[in-house]
Protein backbone atom coordinates (compact mmCIF):
# COMPACT_ATOMS: atom_id res chain seq x y z
CA UNK A 1 0.00 0.00 0.00
CA UNK A 2 1.26 3.41 -0.99
CA UNK A 3 -1.49 5.69 0.12
CA UNK A 4 -4.87 6.24 2.18
CA UNK A 5 -7.16 9.21 1.35
CA UNK A 6 -9.35 9.43 4.29
CA UNK A 7 -12.22 11.86 3.29
CA UNK A 8 -14.11 12.98 6.82
CA UNK A 9 -17.81 13.94 6.05
CA UNK A 10 -18.55 17.79 6.53
CA UNK A 11 -15.78 18.32 8.99
CA UNK A 12 -14.83 21.44 7.78
CA UNK A 13 -16.60 24.48 9.82
CA UNK A 14 -16.46 28.01 10.44
CA UNK A 15 -15.67 29.96 14.05
CA UNK A 16 -18.31 29.02 16.54
CA UNK A 17 -19.27 31.18 19.71
CA UNK A 18 -19.86 28.10 21.99
CA UNK A 19 -16.10 27.09 21.18
CA UNK A 20 -14.61 30.66 21.89
CA UNK A 21 -14.75 31.15 18.34
CA UNK A 22 -12.61 28.33 17.00
CA UNK A 23 -13.82 25.52 14.95
CA UNK A 24 -15.17 21.86 15.90
CA UNK A 25 -11.23 20.50 14.49
CA UNK A 26 -9.41 23.68 15.76
CA UNK A 27 -11.16 23.48 19.18
CA UNK A 28 -10.98 19.19 19.00
CA UNK A 29 -8.01 17.58 21.11
CA UNK A 30 -6.56 15.84 17.96
CA UNK A 31 -2.84 14.47 19.22
CA UNK A 32 -2.80 11.97 16.56
CA UNK A 33 -3.72 14.27 13.21
CA UNK A 34 -1.85 16.84 14.54
CA UNK A 35 1.28 14.54 14.63
CA UNK A 36 0.47 13.58 11.22
CA UNK A 37 0.46 17.13 9.74
CA UNK A 38 4.07 17.99 11.66
CA UNK A 39 5.45 15.72 9.38
CA UNK A 40 3.43 16.06 5.79
CA UNK A 41 2.26 19.39 4.37
CA UNK A 42 -1.10 21.13 4.58
CA UNK A 43 -3.14 23.48 2.01
CA UNK A 44 -7.02 23.37 0.99
CA UNK A 45 -9.65 22.03 -1.33
CA UNK A 46 -12.77 23.60 -2.86
CA UNK A 47 -13.95 20.01 -3.70
CA UNK A 48 -15.75 21.16 -6.29
CA UNK A 49 -15.07 24.65 -7.55
CA UNK A 50 -15.04 28.31 -5.46
CA UNK A 51 -18.56 29.58 -4.81
CA UNK A 52 -19.87 25.99 -5.73
CA UNK A 53 -21.94 24.17 -2.64
CA UNK A 54 -21.27 20.50 -2.72
CA UNK A 55 -23.23 17.69 -2.12
CA UNK A 56 -21.40 15.18 -0.81
CA UNK A 57 -21.67 12.76 -4.17
CA UNK A 58 -20.60 15.74 -6.54
CA UNK A 59 -17.63 16.47 -3.94
CA UNK A 60 -16.58 12.58 -4.42
CA UNK A 61 -16.72 12.60 -7.96
CA UNK A 62 -15.04 15.58 -8.17
CA UNK A 63 -12.12 14.85 -5.94
CA UNK A 64 -11.74 11.51 -7.61
CA UNK A 65 -11.25 13.57 -10.83
CA UNK A 66 -14.30 13.55 -12.44
CA UNK A 67 -16.53 16.00 -14.32
CA UNK A 68 -20.01 16.26 -12.44
CA UNK A 69 -21.93 15.33 -15.59
CA UNK A 70 -20.79 11.42 -15.04
CA UNK A 71 -23.29 10.43 -12.85
CA UNK A 72 -26.01 11.66 -10.44
CA UNK A 73 -26.77 10.98 -7.00
CA UNK A 74 -29.73 8.40 -7.63
CA UNK A 75 -27.67 6.39 -9.94
CA UNK A 76 -24.98 6.09 -7.28
CA UNK A 77 -27.05 5.24 -4.35
CA UNK A 78 -29.24 2.45 -6.59
CA UNK A 79 -26.34 0.96 -7.58
CA UNK A 80 -24.66 1.35 -3.77
CA UNK A 81 -28.38 -0.31 -2.96
CA UNK A 82 -27.11 -3.23 -5.26
CA UNK A 83 -30.71 -2.40 -7.20
CA UNK A 84 -30.24 -3.73 -10.97
CA UNK A 85 -30.56 -0.99 -13.48
CA UNK A 86 -31.58 -1.05 -17.13
CA UNK A 87 -30.77 2.07 -19.12
CA UNK A 88 -34.11 4.41 -19.11
CA UNK A 89 -34.93 3.43 -15.19
CA UNK A 90 -34.93 6.63 -13.03
CA UNK A 91 -33.18 6.31 -10.32
CA UNK A 92 -34.13 9.07 -7.21
CA UNK A 93 -32.46 9.55 -3.66
CA UNK A 94 -35.15 9.48 -1.03
CA UNK A 95 -35.59 10.59 2.48
CA UNK A 96 -38.81 9.76 4.75
CA UNK A 97 -39.60 13.39 6.36
CA UNK A 98 -42.41 14.57 8.28
CA UNK A 99 -45.00 16.53 7.08
CA UNK A 100 -47.92 18.96 8.65
CA UNK A 101 -50.45 17.78 5.92
CA UNK A 102 -50.53 17.74 2.30
CA UNK A 103 -52.59 21.48 2.15
CA UNK A 104 -50.04 23.29 4.38
CA UNK A 105 -47.05 21.63 2.91
CA UNK A 106 -44.59 22.59 5.56
CA UNK A 107 -41.79 20.70 6.30
CA UNK A 108 -41.38 19.69 9.68
CA UNK A 109 -38.37 17.67 9.26
CA UNK A 110 -36.14 16.69 6.37
CA UNK A 111 -35.12 12.93 7.92
CA UNK A 112 -38.50 12.62 10.72
CA UNK A 113 -36.00 13.27 13.34
CA UNK A 114 -33.43 11.04 12.54
CA UNK A 115 -35.44 8.05 14.73
CA UNK A 116 -36.56 6.16 12.40
CA UNK A 117 -35.58 2.64 12.55
CA UNK A 118 -34.16 0.84 9.61
CA UNK A 119 -37.25 -1.99 10.84
CA UNK A 120 -39.59 0.89 10.58
CA UNK A 121 -38.70 2.36 7.19
CA UNK A 122 -38.68 -2.02 5.85
CA UNK A 123 -42.58 -1.63 6.81
CA UNK A 124 -43.45 1.64 5.68
CA UNK A 125 -41.63 0.81 2.25
CA UNK A 126 -43.37 -3.00 1.98
CA UNK A 127 -46.84 -0.93 2.74
CA UNK A 128 -46.05 1.46 -0.11
CA UNK A 129 -44.59 -1.35 -2.56
CA UNK A 130 -47.94 -3.45 -2.04
CA UNK A 131 -50.77 -0.39 -2.45
CA UNK A 132 -49.29 1.97 -4.58
CA UNK A 133 -50.75 1.24 -8.43
CA UNK A 134 -48.78 3.62 -10.94
CA UNK A 135 -49.24 3.01 -15.15
CA UNK A 136 -45.25 1.52 -14.56
CA UNK A 137 -42.98 -0.78 -12.70
CA UNK A 138 -41.31 0.55 -9.65
CA UNK A 139 -38.75 -0.22 -6.47
CA UNK A 140 -38.68 1.60 -3.42
CA UNK A 141 -35.68 0.55 -1.46
CA UNK A 142 -35.13 1.58 2.44
CA UNK A 143 -31.19 1.95 2.62
CA UNK A 144 -30.51 3.06 6.37
CA UNK A 145 -32.84 4.06 8.46
CA UNK A 146 -34.78 7.59 7.11
CA UNK A 147 -32.66 7.02 3.86
CA UNK A 148 -34.13 5.09 0.53
CA UNK A 149 -33.48 4.85 -3.02
CA UNK A 150 -36.31 5.02 -5.52
CA UNK A 151 -36.69 3.25 -9.09
CA UNK A 152 -39.34 4.04 -11.78
CA UNK A 153 -38.55 1.03 -14.32
CA UNK A 154 -39.02 2.16 -18.14
CA UNK A 155 -37.76 4.82 -20.50
CA UNK A 156 -38.40 8.15 -18.12
CA UNK A 157 -36.41 11.70 -18.30
CA UNK A 158 -34.11 12.84 -15.80
CA UNK A 159 -34.49 16.32 -17.17
CA UNK A 160 -37.01 17.23 -14.03
CA UNK A 161 -36.37 18.51 -10.41
CA UNK A 162 -37.13 16.70 -7.09
CA UNK A 163 -39.19 18.17 -4.89
CA UNK A 164 -35.94 18.29 -2.23
CA UNK A 165 -34.98 21.86 -2.74
CA UNK A 166 -32.75 22.06 0.36
CA UNK A 167 -29.67 20.64 -2.34
CA UNK A 168 -30.03 23.01 -5.17
CA UNK A 169 -27.17 21.97 -7.16
CA UNK A 170 -24.58 24.97 -6.41
CA UNK A 171 -26.68 26.80 -3.73
CA UNK A 172 -26.91 27.25 0.28
CA UNK A 173 -31.04 26.77 0.45
CA UNK A 174 -33.21 25.91 3.29
CA UNK A 175 -36.53 24.16 2.15
CA UNK A 176 -39.57 24.91 4.31
CA UNK A 177 -42.06 23.70 2.35
CA UNK A 178 -42.82 20.86 0.02
CA UNK A 179 -42.88 21.43 -3.43
CA UNK A 180 -43.47 19.15 -6.43
CA UNK A 181 -41.43 17.84 -9.27
CA UNK A 182 -41.07 19.77 -12.80
CA UNK A 183 -39.97 19.50 -15.97
CA UNK A 184 -37.48 21.15 -17.09
CA UNK A 185 -37.25 21.34 -20.57
CA UNK A 186 -40.78 20.99 -23.24
CA UNK A 187 -39.83 17.65 -23.59
CA UNK A 188 -43.03 15.79 -23.28
CA UNK A 189 -41.48 12.56 -21.51
CA UNK A 190 -40.07 14.84 -19.05
CA UNK A 191 -43.70 16.33 -18.23
CA UNK A 192 -44.70 12.52 -18.16
CA UNK A 193 -42.27 11.93 -16.12
CA UNK A 194 -42.77 14.27 -13.25
CA UNK A 195 -46.56 13.53 -13.19
CA UNK A 196 -45.66 9.99 -12.44
CA UNK A 197 -43.20 11.85 -10.04
CA UNK A 198 -45.81 13.35 -8.48
CA UNK A 199 -48.36 10.72 -8.25
CA UNK A 200 -46.22 8.73 -6.53
CA UNK A 201 -45.25 11.30 -3.72
CA UNK A 202 -49.26 11.59 -3.23
CA UNK A 203 -50.08 8.21 -2.82
CA UNK A 204 -47.10 7.63 -0.53
CA UNK A 205 -48.53 10.57 1.88
CA UNK A 206 -51.68 8.77 1.87
CA UNK A 207 -50.32 5.38 2.78
CA UNK A 208 -47.54 6.69 5.07
CA UNK A 209 -49.78 9.41 7.36
CA UNK A 210 -52.05 6.62 8.71
CA UNK A 211 -50.35 3.87 8.70
CA UNK A 212 -49.98 2.25 11.87
CA UNK A 213 -46.25 2.08 12.39
CA UNK A 214 -46.33 6.41 12.63
CA UNK A 215 -49.57 6.55 14.70
CA UNK A 216 -47.78 4.06 17.30
CA UNK A 217 -44.65 6.97 16.77
CA UNK A 218 -46.87 9.83 17.48
CA UNK A 219 -48.10 7.92 20.44
CA UNK A 220 -44.48 7.87 21.34
CA UNK A 221 -43.76 11.13 20.65
CA UNK A 222 -41.94 10.94 17.66
CA UNK A 223 -41.94 12.65 14.38
CA UNK A 224 -44.24 10.72 11.82
CA UNK A 225 -42.20 9.50 8.66
CA UNK A 226 -45.25 10.71 6.26
CA UNK A 227 -43.69 12.08 3.66
CA UNK A 228 -40.88 11.15 1.21
CA UNK A 229 -38.09 14.18 -0.08
CA UNK A 230 -36.70 12.74 -3.36
CA UNK A 231 -33.53 14.27 -5.61
CA UNK A 232 -30.39 13.10 -7.69
CA UNK A 233 -32.32 11.78 -10.49
CA UNK A 234 -30.91 9.75 -13.18
CA UNK A 235 -31.57 6.89 -15.85
CA UNK A 236 -27.64 7.15 -17.53
CA UNK A 237 -25.21 4.74 -15.93
CA UNK A 238 -22.43 6.63 -14.10
CA UNK A 239 -19.28 7.04 -15.89
CA UNK A 240 -16.26 7.09 -13.66
CA UNK A 241 -12.71 7.06 -13.81
CA UNK A 242 -11.18 3.40 -12.55
CA UNK A 243 -9.35 2.91 -9.26
CA UNK A 244 -9.26 -0.56 -10.03
CA UNK A 245 -5.59 -0.74 -7.61
CA UNK A 246 -8.09 0.37 -4.50
CA UNK A 247 -9.24 -0.63 -1.88
CA UNK A 248 -12.74 1.08 -0.22
CA UNK A 249 -14.03 1.34 2.77
CA UNK A 250 -17.49 3.53 2.76
CA UNK A 251 -20.65 2.11 4.35
CA UNK A 252 -23.12 4.24 2.80
CA UNK A 253 -25.04 3.59 0.23
CA UNK A 254 -23.77 6.88 -2.08
CA UNK A 255 -19.95 6.12 -1.35
CA UNK A 256 -20.28 2.13 -1.65
CA UNK A 257 -22.05 2.84 -5.32
CA UNK A 258 -19.58 5.54 -5.84
CA UNK A 259 -16.65 3.17 -5.17
CA UNK A 260 -18.06 -0.02 -7.21
CA UNK A 261 -18.63 1.80 -9.83
CA UNK A 262 -14.70 3.55 -9.63
CA UNK A 263 -13.60 -0.34 -9.74
CA UNK A 264 -12.71 -0.30 -6.15
CA UNK A 265 -12.81 -3.29 -3.93
CA UNK A 266 -15.52 -2.63 -1.76
CA UNK A 267 -15.66 -3.28 1.70
CA UNK A 268 -18.90 -2.31 3.98
CA UNK A 269 -20.81 -3.40 6.54
CA UNK A 270 -24.28 -2.87 8.10
CA UNK A 271 -25.25 -0.30 10.28
CA UNK A 272 -25.48 -0.88 13.87
CA UNK A 273 -29.55 -1.25 14.21
CA UNK A 274 -30.95 2.08 16.42
CA UNK A 275 -32.10 0.22 19.49
CA UNK A 276 -32.03 3.71 21.88
CA UNK A 277 -34.28 7.45 20.91
CA UNK A 278 -30.64 8.92 21.74
CA UNK A 279 -29.63 9.64 18.34
CA UNK A 280 -26.01 10.45 19.14
CA UNK A 281 -25.74 7.42 21.43
CA UNK A 282 -26.36 5.44 18.40
CA UNK A 283 -24.10 7.76 16.02
CA UNK A 284 -21.29 7.33 18.33
CA UNK A 285 -21.95 3.26 17.95
CA UNK A 286 -22.11 3.70 14.38
CA UNK A 287 -18.85 5.43 14.45
CA UNK A 288 -17.50 3.38 16.68
CA UNK A 289 -17.84 0.25 14.22
CA UNK A 290 -16.63 2.46 11.19
CA UNK A 291 -13.23 3.14 12.90
CA UNK A 292 -12.73 -0.22 13.59
CA UNK A 293 -13.81 -1.89 10.60
CA UNK A 294 -12.02 0.79 8.26
CA UNK A 295 -8.57 -0.45 10.30
CA UNK A 296 -9.07 -4.24 10.10
CA UNK A 297 -9.71 -3.84 6.32
CA UNK A 298 -6.71 -1.33 6.83
CA UNK A 299 -4.32 -4.14 7.89
CA UNK A 300 -6.03 -6.73 5.59
CA UNK A 301 -5.04 -5.40 2.68
CA UNK A 302 -1.92 -3.43 3.01
CA UNK A 303 -0.17 -5.72 0.96
CA UNK A 304 -2.70 -6.73 -2.05
CA UNK A 305 -4.07 -3.12 -2.60
CA UNK A 306 -2.09 0.03 -3.73
CA UNK A 307 -4.49 2.71 -2.39
CA UNK A 308 -7.42 2.97 0.14
CA UNK A 309 -9.91 5.18 0.36
CA UNK A 310 -11.80 5.51 3.59
CA UNK A 311 -15.12 7.49 4.35
CA UNK A 312 -16.22 8.56 7.77
CA UNK A 313 -20.12 9.66 7.73
CA UNK A 314 -21.15 10.56 11.16
CA UNK A 315 -19.26 13.73 11.75
CA UNK A 316 -21.55 15.62 9.01
CA UNK A 317 -24.65 15.02 11.27
CA UNK A 318 -23.83 17.51 14.18
CA UNK A 319 -22.89 20.37 11.81
CA UNK A 320 -26.62 19.73 10.09
CA UNK A 321 -28.14 19.98 13.96
CA UNK A 322 -25.91 22.95 14.59
CA UNK A 323 -23.82 20.56 17.44
CA UNK A 324 -20.19 22.24 17.53
CA UNK A 325 -19.28 20.35 20.42
CA UNK A 326 -20.64 16.97 19.04
CA UNK A 327 -18.68 17.50 16.49
CA UNK A 328 -15.92 18.61 18.00
CA UNK A 329 -16.69 15.30 20.42
CA UNK A 330 -16.37 12.95 17.44
CA UNK A 331 -13.55 14.34 15.84
CA UNK A 332 -11.66 13.42 18.89
CA UNK A 333 -12.77 10.19 19.06
CA UNK A 334 -11.74 9.53 15.81
CA UNK A 335 -8.50 10.61 16.08
CA UNK A 336 -8.08 8.93 19.09
CA UNK A 337 -9.09 5.44 17.16
CA UNK A 338 -8.55 5.28 13.98
CA UNK A 339 -5.79 8.04 13.29
CA UNK A 340 -4.13 6.64 16.51
CA UNK A 341 -3.94 3.76 14.18
CA UNK A 342 -2.50 5.31 10.93
CA UNK A 343 -0.36 7.26 13.45
CA UNK A 344 1.36 3.69 13.49
CA UNK A 345 0.44 2.14 10.74
CA UNK A 346 1.65 4.53 8.07
CA UNK A 347 5.56 5.00 9.28
CA UNK A 348 7.07 1.69 9.38
CA UNK A 349 5.08 0.62 6.25
CA UNK A 350 6.14 4.10 4.15
CA UNK A 351 2.74 4.53 3.03
CA UNK A 352 1.19 8.47 2.74
CA UNK A 353 -2.12 9.41 4.24
CA UNK A 354 -4.17 12.33 2.78
CA UNK A 355 -7.21 13.32 5.19
CA UNK A 356 -9.46 15.60 4.01
CA UNK A 357 -13.49 16.35 3.92
CA UNK A 358 -15.83 16.30 1.26
CA UNK A 359 -17.25 19.65 2.19
CA UNK A 360 -17.92 21.73 4.69
CA UNK A 361 -20.94 21.52 7.06
CA UNK A 362 -20.95 24.93 9.11
CA UNK A 363 -22.82 23.69 12.41
CA UNK A 364 -24.51 28.21 12.26
CA UNK A 365 -25.71 27.23 9.32
CA UNK A 366 -26.85 23.79 9.57
CA UNK A 367 -25.64 22.58 5.77
CA UNK A 368 -23.03 22.39 3.51
CA UNK A 369 -21.56 25.86 2.57
CA UNK A 370 -19.36 26.85 -0.27
CA UNK A 371 -16.18 27.38 1.92
CA UNK A 372 -12.91 25.11 1.51
CA UNK A 373 -12.23 22.18 3.28
CA UNK A 374 -8.34 21.36 5.26
CA UNK A 375 -6.17 19.27 4.07
CA UNK A 376 -3.10 17.20 5.49
CA UNK A 377 -0.94 15.27 3.50
CA UNK A 378 1.41 12.78 5.58
CA UNK A 379 4.49 12.20 4.01
CA UNK A 380 7.06 11.97 6.88
CA UNK A 381 8.68 15.20 5.99
CA UNK A 382 10.95 16.63 8.90
CA UNK A 383 8.83 17.95 11.41
CA UNK A 384 7.41 21.22 12.07
CA UNK A 385 5.20 21.91 14.88
CA UNK A 386 1.73 22.20 13.36
CA UNK A 387 -1.73 21.95 14.32
CA UNK A 388 -4.44 20.55 11.69
CA UNK A 389 -7.60 22.96 11.17
CA UNK A 390 -9.15 25.10 8.95
CA UNK A 391 -6.98 28.36 10.10
CA UNK A 392 -3.68 26.67 9.69
CA UNK A 393 -4.53 24.69 6.45
CA UNK A 394 -5.04 27.68 4.70
CA UNK A 395 -1.43 28.93 4.96
CA UNK A 396 -0.36 25.28 4.59
CA UNK A 397 2.45 24.99 1.33
CA UNK A 398 -0.23 22.36 -0.71
CA UNK A 399 -1.98 26.26 -1.24
CA UNK A 400 -5.39 25.91 -2.60
CA UNK A 401 -6.70 23.24 -4.53
CA UNK A 402 -9.64 22.36 -6.58
CA UNK A 403 -11.85 19.24 -7.13
CA UNK A 404 -9.39 16.96 -8.94
CA UNK A 405 -6.13 18.40 -8.47
CA UNK A 406 -5.82 16.54 -4.88
CA UNK A 407 -4.99 13.46 -5.99
CA UNK A 408 -2.72 14.67 -8.66
CA UNK A 409 -0.61 16.77 -6.23
CA UNK A 410 0.09 14.56 -3.66
CA UNK A 411 1.26 11.79 -6.08
CA UNK A 412 -2.08 9.09 -5.56
CA UNK A 413 -2.81 9.72 -9.69
CA UNK A 414 -0.58 10.82 -12.89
Amino acid sequence: MKGILVIIDGMGDLPNRQLDGKTPLEAAETPNLDFLATRGEMGYLYPVRPGFVPESDEAIVSIFGNELISSTRGQLEARGTNINLTRGDLALRVNFATIDSLEEGNVIDRRAGRTLTTAEAEILARAINNNIKLPCKFVFQPTVRHRAVLVFRGGFSDNISGNDLTYSQGKTTFADKITFSKPLDDDENSQYTANVVNEFLEKSYEILNNHPVNKERRKRGLMPANYLLVRGPGIEPPKLKQYKKWVSTAYMPLEVGFSKVSGMKTFHFDQPVLKKLDVYANLYESLAKACKFSIRILKKNRKSAEYAYVHIKEIDIPGHDNKPIEKKMMLEYVDKTLFNFLRKFSPPNKIKVVVTADHSTPCKLKTHSSDPVPVLFYNDSPPKEKKFCEKEARKGVLGRMIGGELLEKVGFVK
